[in-house]
Formats: structure tokens, sequence, C-alpha cells
């Protein structure tokens, strides 16, 4: 389509209906307006071409928190912060990119993408994808494209992975056939940052962000990971889902994160595995004094967090199928309470006068003390970023105003879960 094509699209019917499913009751216009300003940006770049448009989510991780590298199992979704683009075949063997959100303009040679020694930012983040498009025996193309992104960055809701799974949609439609599952995608955007950002990620982001809705996940085959949509939504109890940003971003600490799937591989070639789901948990129970000798004690509290998060998810997941919502709630808490405590992924032991996180959830937890249908939790990867947080509906302005003065920042984001992973969005039919 062309820009005045999508114009028109953005007033129909089925476009709004479709932007109510993507972001929400009452923030289709708000979306309209971004892809407007997305359609301006890309014809100013690139002149006024046909494009196709694309769209990606963050995510939210309700249970099994870092439990997917050592292939466990995780209760998530995605959310109605995206990552957009503009984009269009270039016949040429080069991308172009322009990336609003954070300044960049980029070509990238499809002829060299050997890793570079950088281990961070978004070229060698692309340049990963695409080599491990083709490792799969995928096709890569040449394309130009503007993007823009409200998913916070840094933060735990996946910012990286929604760009990821945004890359790989452009290149599955446009040199695919769209024949690629969703975990094509993931094994692509792990690839990426496993080997060109030196990041010991497994899978959960990219699975949730390119997926779509509430999905279980269990790892336990890595390379075919097993999915499953769960039907429910937190408007089923009243409740909104707020994500609160602390004030310190986590990009900086690859090293305290990469350290809680080291540790716990650690604990799992103790028994001559690879990965603590090879180790069924009565065997670990029964050698804790012998791994605590050989590794410490930490090795030893991350593995136990491992294994109860697992029975966790799949408690979760039958109190959502039994509309145990109290139950699925408390769950949520005590899986918070087992990064905290047990996987400690709270704060960096390096700089233990910061503590963010633990501020914020403290604050928290004494807000929803005596409110029942409520719950809070560190949220991704942790060390720094941001708490989930459930509270019901009457709750959210006064909440709001409460942790913004406690941590005197506009920090709140009200999210919900959108139906649609990454996607290609027709809406000119």
């Amino acid at each position: 389509m062309r820009q005045e094509q999508m114009l028109s699209a953005l007033e129909k019917e089925s476009t709004k209906a479709l932007f109510t499913e993507l972001y929400g009751a009452g923030n289709e216009e708000e979306n309209a307006a971004r892809y407007r300003h997305l359609a301006e940006g890309f014809v100013k770049n690139f002149g006024d071409q046909e494009f196709e448009l694309f769209s990606s989510p963050g995510r939210t991780e309700i249970g099994g928190n870092h439990t997917d590298h050592n292939h466990g199992k995780v209760l998530a979704g995605s959310v109605n912060q995206d990552c957009i683009c503009a984009a269009r075949k270039n016949g040429t063997n080069s991308i172009r990119m322009i990336s609003e959100t954070f300044h960049q303009d980029f070509t990238i040679d499809l002829e060299n993408l050997e890793p570079d020694g950088k281990t961070t930012g978004t070229v060698p983040l692309i340049r990963g994808i695409l080599a491990g498009f083709k490792a799969k025996g995928f096709a890569v193309g040449g394309f130009d494209a503007f993007t823009t992104s409200n998913v916070i960055s840094a933060a735990g809701v996946s910012s990286s992975a929604s760009f990821e799974m945004l890359i790989c949609s452009i290149l599955n439609y446009f040199f695919n056939d769209n024949k690629m599952t969703v975990t094509n995608y993931a094994h692509a955007g792990r690839y990426a940052e496993n080997v060109y950002w030196k990041k010991a990620s497994g899978l959960l982001d990219q699975m949730a962000c390119a997926s779509g809705g509430i999905v279980t996940i269990d790892f336990k085959d890595c390379e075919n990971p097993k999915v499953e949509k769960i039907d429910f939504s937190l408007d089923e109890i009243g409740c909104d889902l707020l994500i609160v940003n602390t004030g310190k971003g986590h990009a900086n600490m690859s090293d305290e994160y990469s350290a809680v799937p080291v540790e716990m591989k650690k604990a799992a070639s103790f028994f001559g595995k690879e990965v603590l789901a090879e180790v069924p948990y009565e065997e670990f129970l029964t050698k804790v004094p012998e791994v605590r000798t050989a590794l410490g004690d930490r090795c030893v509290m991350r593995a136990l967090h491992f294994y109860n998060e697992n029975i966790r998810v799949e408690d979760e997941v039958a109190a959502l199928k039994e509309k145990r919502y109290d139950d699925f709630l408390r769950m949520i808490c005590e899986s918070g309470d087992s990064s905290w405590k047990w996987l400690q992924n709270c704060y960096c032991i390096e700089t233990p006068q910061e503590q963010a996180i633990c501020v914020a959830l403290a604050l928290t937890e004494l807000y929803r003390k005596n409110i029942k249908k409520s719950a809070c939790r560190v949220h991704g990867g942790g060390f720094a970023g941001v708490i989930m947080v459930i509270l019901p509906k009457e709750y959210t302005e006064d909440y709001t105003r409460y942790i913004e003065e406690k941590l005197n920042d506009k920090c709140v984001y009200k999210m919900s879960i959108r139906k649609y992973g990454a996607i290609h969005m027709d809406i000119t039919a």
C-alpha cells in the first residue's frame, strides 16, 4: 500500500476493530496516530512508494522466572506496547533501517554477517538474526524499513525481543512465503543474543512476543517447545495489569543476568547433565549437601527456584483453566517471592545500595496488604528494571499516584494482553 491508501484504511471499521484487539479499547486513535506518523517517516526517507506494515509486541512474564534457559516451563503473554514498522523490499543485497525511537540510521550488507566483536547494539543483533536465518536454511534479502517503538526499553518487557521478532516477521513475509513458525522466529532471536550479544538467554522472550495472547510453554524439547494458548483476560476478574518502571534499566547487567543460567547449568553438570530439566528433582534434593560443597549455596538456591517454578507454572495454568483466580494471583506472588529470595535477581550483588526493584516491591506490598484480589512480583530478567502489579481496576489510579509519588517519577504503565504476536498487518482488504 501507499501512504494515501493506509490513511484511508485507518478509517475503516475493520481496522478500528483490529486496533481494539491490538491495543485495547480506548487506545485506537492514539495508535492510529502512531501509524500515520510511521507512514510519514517512511515516505520522508524512502519516497512515496508502496510499503507493508508490521507489528511486534512486548511481553509480560507471569510465571516461570528464569526457567526457559534450563528447559523449564513458563507462563507469559504479549502486551499492547509494540514495535511497528513500514518496510519494502528494495531489490538489493543490503538492509537500510531507520529507527526513530533510538535515533539510528544504518545499512547492513548481507554479504558481511560475521560477528565484529561488538556485543551490544542493534546492528550486531540484526546481523545475528540474519545469520540465524541462513544457518537454518531460510532466505534473507534486502529491504528498507522505518520503525518506531513504545515498548519500554531495557526494563524487562522485552523491547529487544520485540524488535527481533519484528525483523523475523519482515523476513518471513518478504522472503519466506510466510512459512516460518514462531519457534523458527524464536530460535533466530536467541541465536543472535547468544552468539552476537554473548548473552546466555533462553527462548521465553522471543516465544512470548511472537505467539500472542497468554501462553504456557514447556521448553523440555528446546528445539520444539510445547506451546499452549490459555483463554484468559484480566478483564474477566476486573483487574488491570500495571508495569512499574523502577528507574534503572538492566541493559548493562549481562554478567549478572548470565550468571543465573550459568549457575543452574553448573548444578546440572554436577549430575552429568546439561540443563536442570534433565535432572530429577528428588535426585537433586538427595545430593544438596554435595552440591553445596562443590558449587556453593547460591547454585543450590537457584536450582531450588527452578524446580519449584516449574511446579508453580503447572499449578497456575490449572488454576486459570479451573477459574480459581484467587489461587492464581496468590501463586504470582509466590513466584515473585521465590525470585526475590531464592533466585536472588532483585538487585545486583556488586551494588547492594541500589535496590530499586526491592523498594518498589516493598512499597507495593504495603499498598496491597488488605486488597485480596491483587498481586505483585519482579518482572523479567530482574536485577533492575520493572515490577508487575495486578490490582482491581478501582485501585489503579490511586496506586499510580501512590507509587509515582514514592518513586518520584512517572513510572506506571497500564497494559493489556493482546491477541496477536509478531504479525504482518494487511489493513487494506
